[in-house]
């Protein structure tokens, strides 16, 4: 998931550079979302996954 947030802020950059901002804006914002649900994700393995039965 943390390799689709980069992708889609590499094409938020390259529309930003030639100037699509309504795609850049778009890619940008999925990119972010991506990466806080990555972020999310990675705190819940931490807590919930050393748990010993």
């Amino acid at each position: 998931m943390l390799r689709w947030s980069v992708i889609f802020l590499v094409i938020a950059i390259i529309a930003g550079i030639f100037g699509f901002f309504g795609i850049a804006a778009s890619a940008a914002f999925i990119a972010k979302l991506l990466f806080f649900i990555f972020i999310v994700l990675f705190i819940l393995t931490l807590v919930f996954g050393r748990r010993k039965a």
